[in-house]
């Protein structure tokens, strides 16, 4: 009697709802958990057949399950679970998350059913689905404009580059762009890259591969448009003479390994990064985050150009008198005909195809590294690859 009670007080107060009917479909008890999901008191359903409490199809096929499963004892829902529809009394249906056990009781066949409201959780999914939808087309409108806007500025750049005063003319209006960019457009993809960061982790539980592709998509396109960004910024505070290096004393190679650990992540596939010391000693003194942007430029370029299964070798070497590094790939190459414009602003070279990019990189680089009292040269050839050089007098 008191297992028998203490089972009793276990159904009575179970947060799921659960249902048992006899072998021919009909409900003989139901716990109060079941009884408000649908909206009804025991006494208006006990002795009914539960397929009162499904919407079609379900309910015209229901009794035919039980028969199916009592001649073949295959399940088709007894034993396995599903998720399924609910019919409340004033006609709205919910999902749940249906399991049927069979138990032989005083022999007879009883069929309980064990029901779990899913409503909160299809909300959650649906409104994950419509953030991650909103949060994607907020981006497209944001790249279109970002686009428009880089594409009137080259053009402006083309049609005054014919004398000094239309020169000066675009440098007013790039200040202007930049000015505009990162007020406009900073911010706001700083909130949705948040954004994005957030939907991916509130939709782990829910294993969505669309929701993943769409949120991956999102986090790609803002981190193409920051990068864009930033080299616009960089060009600006350059030649608003913003930029003033800071020589502080710091260690090489392990300043070098962090940066190799860093590109390693963004590399292709199969792509390997190569680091290698030369010298005992390990400690120079230029502005570490000149220096830094100076590599990961270099070191993108390698990665971008070069393709899968590469190796890519980034060498420092610093003695008495010197500190050199050195990026090498085995990537397209850069044309004869284009090497003399290398360090020009918004310049590409003509075999890089649909491989993106603003033409600014290397002339920053190059920038950033006569701040430092430093030289850059490079070496290539086509098809073949390119090294990128850059040295300091350290004494």
């Amino acid at each position: 009697m008191e297992n028998a009670s203490l089972l009793n007080a276990i159904i009575q107060n179970a947060i799921d709802g659960i249902i048992t009917i006899d072998e021919h479909g009909l409900i003989e008890t139901i716990n109060p958990a079941a009884c408000k999901l649908f909206d009804y008191t025991p006494q208006e359903v006990i002795g009914k057949n539960v397929s009162f409490l499904m919407p079609p199809p379900d309910r015209s096929q229901h009794d035919e399950y039980i028969r199916r499963y009592q001649h073949t004892h295959v399940p088709h829902i007894i034993g396995i679970g599903r998720e399924v529809m609910g019919l409340r009394k004033d006609g709205s249906v919910f999902p749940f998350r249906l399991g049927v056990s069979e138990v032989k009781y005083s022999g007879r066949i009883i069929y309980t059913g064990f029901i779990h409201d899913l409503s909160k959780q299809k909300q959650a999914e649906d409104q994950l689905k419509e953030y991650a939808s909103h949060l994607e087309e907020l981006v497209d409108e944001r790249t279109l404009s970002l686009k428009k806007t880089v594409q009137a500025l080259q053009k402006a750049k083309e049609e005054v580059s014919i004398s000094l005063e239309k020169e000066k003319e675009l440098n007013q209006l790039k200040s202007r762009f930049v000015s505009m960019a990162s007020h406009e457009f900073r911010t706001p993809l700083s909130a949705v890259q948040l954004s994005a960061s957030l939907v991916d982790k509130y939709a782990q539980p829910f294993k969505s591969e669309h929701i993943s592709k769409h949120v991956a998509k999102i986090k790609n396109s803002v981190g193409n448009l920051t990068a864009i960004l930033n080299d616009f910024l960089s060009l600006e505070k350059l030649e608003t003479g913003k930029v003033e290096p800071t020589f502080t004393p710091f260690d090489l190679v392990k300043f070098s390994e962090e940066i190799t650990e860093e590109m390693q992540l963004v590399a292709k596939q199969d792509q390997k990064i190569i680091y290698k010391h030369r010298g005992k000693i390990n400690t120079i003194s230029l502005d570490q985050n000149l220096l830094k942007n100076c590599i990961i430029n270099l070191m993108g370029n390698a990665i971008k150009y070069s393709g899968q299964n590469t190796f890519i070798e980034f060498n420092t070497e610093v003695t008495e008198t010197t500190c050199v590094i050195t990026i090498r790939d085995n990537g397209i190459g850069i044309p004869d005909a284009d090497q003399k414009h290398l360090f020009e602003p918004f310049f590409r070279a003509h075999n890089t195809g649909n491989i993106p990019g603003t033409g600014l990189g290397l002339n920053i680089v190059a920038r950033y590294t006569k701040l430092m009292n430093g030289k850059i040269d490079f070496k290539s050839v086509v098809k073949q690859g390119t090294v990128f050089t850059i040295s300091f007098i350290t004494s």
